[in-house]
């Protein structure tokens, strides 16, 4: 039997008969005769011929469409592991059941067995647990990349668990600790045997009971991203996922806004940029991609706080906007390949695009793809190809001065007419077109987005008009070997997918992440939303919270955004529509995994 063969449902409602079929059940038909059965056919009620998984017979049951729901693959594997029925359907139901098909081989998990909490690693697509056996010590939020405090002769120390292992000589378990202050006693070797890197004196060995979770983030739990619990049956069922909260995403330290809100927009919720994790780079930078990785994304990933200290902080010292810093790191530390490939005569690379319009853009309240669109057309600019992420910079200078009051985010680019090559839709009918006109681009006449290009036919007919006897239409390079076969609207779009959005206001970055599929599906992140303590001796608290409002607005017309009064917009929205400094979009075919 090859899984993939067959099609998979949950039962979501009782069915008249048979009646010992359980809600929560799982079952299959084979996918060649479930499309037999023309289920999609309006008001058709269907019976489908089922057979149960897990059932002591193979005996097939008719059971009316209505009362399944249908399941991936993935879906059906992970929730046959979660019993009773009941309890099945439950987390079918629940919004963590989603997040837990994220669930990997070598995710550190907590699983909750009887009253005693233990944290292990899925060994196995099929959620096999490995539990490691218990040390004296039992305190869970403490493991590596756990921020905690350890008492010193000269009071309490803080710092960042780097290793954790045991040393020759020594029966405790051990761990290795990055300081925040020069009060260790190395860099991060013993008796010249190198444990971990950091800088000089920075460094400190102490017993793993010893140390104890940051008390200045005491309500914090740093293995909070996912929990399990282990039923009586020795089956793993999903708890949650926690996301949003106080103390969550990147904390913020001295002016490190601008990193911190880069770091979170590009990371927290998008693969899209992960391969210059991976990439080989200099051994003078390898150091930098490992704090970058192992430092930094995957603890925010886990939904631990990362905290900005780390030496990471020391790279961008005096960077004091997101794209100096993001260019630093992309091209003079991990050699990134340019995002950005525009064909103006010769091909330009770029990591981030600014966006510049002429004095008569005649835009009052635009979207990005209208921003674009101007900018690439007053700059005679093309696209030499589709790229992985586009990062655009507003029309605003400096951090005072911006153009437009409000900005509409379009959840969607359309880049096919931005591209130097490959075929094109006559704006007219729809046929491959074979001719640009650059001078149609701001005519009434037309739509308000996209450049105007045109078949033959409608290009001669559009510019017979007496008003567009002096336009000059250039000539597209149409691929060679294309064939317009007479098909109007069949040409696939390129399309680019919004995942997130830097602003600034008051000097301040934050940012806003587009985390699911839903249209309401934002958060925002703030690494400094709060203080405790004073200048010298207290600490910035980081937020991440659920803005639902953004979608809100976003699904609103033009019109209606336009009456909207700022300082009225519900919960930070405003921020997003009227403070945006950067947008960053991806071509989800191109991300490593979604």
């Amino acid at each position: 039997m090859n899984p993939s063969d067959y099609v998979y449902f949950i039962i979501t409602k009782k069915p008249e008969s048979p009646l010992h079929i359980k809600l929560g059940s799982i079952c299959y038909i084979r996918e060649y005769t479930y499309n037999t059965h023309n289920v999609s056919q309006p008001g058709r009620r269907t019976k489908l011929p089922v057979t149960f998984l897990k059932s002591l017979n193979n005996i097939i049951y008719n059971i009316d469409v209505i009362c399944m729901e249908k399941l991936s693959l993935e879906e059906a594997d992970f929730l046959l592991a979660c019993e009773p029925e009941d309890e099945r359907l439950h987390w079918f139901r629940d919004n963590a059941f989603q997040a837990s098909l994220g669930l990997t081989v070598g995710t550190n998990v907590m699983v909750k067995e009887e009253d005693e909490m233990l944290m292990g690693v899925i060994r196995s697509g099929s959620m096999d647990i490995d539990i490691p056996s218990v040390e004296a010590h039992t305190d869970l939020s403490i493991s590596l990349n756990s921020v905690v405090e350890v008492t010193l002769g000269k009071g309490n120390s803080y710092g960042i668990i780097r290793w954790i292992g045991r040393l020759p000589g020594r029966e405790d378990k051990m761990v290795g600790l990055e300081l925040e202050e020069a009060c260790g006693v190395s860099d991060g070797t013993v008796h010249g045997v190198r444990y971990f890197d950091c800088p000089p004196k920075r460094a400190l060995f102490v017993k793993l009971m010893s140390c104890r979770p940051d008390s200045r983030f005491q309500n914090i739990s740093a293995q909070n991203n996912m929990m399990l619990e282990l039923d009586k049956n020795g089956k793993f069922r999903v708890v949650e996922k926690l996301l949003i909260g106080r103390m969550k995403g990147i904390q913020g330290h001295c002016n490190s806004c601008y990193m911190d809100s880069a770091l979170f927009g590009l990371f927290s919720c998008s693969s899209v940029l992960d391969s210059m994790l991976f990439k080989a780079t200099t051994p003078q930078d390898a150091p930098i991609q490992r704090i970058l990785l192992h430092d930094i994304v995957n603890p925010l990933r886990r939904c631990v706080c990362v905290s900005s200290f780390a030496s990471f902080v020391r790279v961008a010292v005096g960077r004091q906007y997101p794209e100096e810093f993001l260019i630093i790191v992309m091209h003079h530390i991990l050699v990134l390949e340019p995002l950005l490939k525009s064909a103006a005569g010769k091909v330009q690379e770029s990591y981030c695009y600014q966006i510049f319009l002429d004095q008569n853009h005649s835009l009052v309240l635009p979207t990005v793809q209208q921003l674009l669109e101007h900018s690439f057309h007053s700059g005679g600019l093309k696209l030499a190809e589709v790229p992985s992420c586009l990062i655009l910079q507003m029309p605003r200078f400096g951090k005072k001065f911006k153009m437009f009051s409000k900005i509409i985010p379009s959840l969607e680019l359309d880049i096919t007419d931005l591209l130097s090559e490959g075929p094109q839709q006559c704006i007219m009918c729809g046929h491959m077109a074979v001719e640009e006109c650059a001078d149609c681009f701001k005519e009434p006449v037309f739509s308000q987005t996209g450049f105007k290009v045109f078949c033959k036919t409608c290009s001669t007919q559009v510019h017979s008009h007496p008003q567009r006897l002096s336009h000059q239409p250039a000539a597209l390079e149409v691929p060679k070997g294309y064939i317009d076969r007479g098909i109007p609207h069949s040409l696939t779009r390129d399309r680019l997918e919004l995942f997130a959005v830097l602003c600034i206001e008051t000097s301040h970055y934050v940012s806003f992440v587009k985390h699911g599929p839903n249209t309401r599906d934002w958060i925002f992140f703030d690494s400094m939303a709060d203080r405790e303590g004073g200048q010298r001796d207290g600490f910035n608290i980081p937020e991440v919270q659920a803005c639902p409002e953004v979608g809100m607005y976003l699904e609103m017309s033009p019109a209606e955004l336009a009456n909207q009064v700022p300082r009225d917009m519900k919960g930070v929205a405003k921020r997003l529509f009227c403070d945006a400094y950067m947008y960053l979009y991806r071509s989800t075919s191109m991300c490593l995994y979604r």
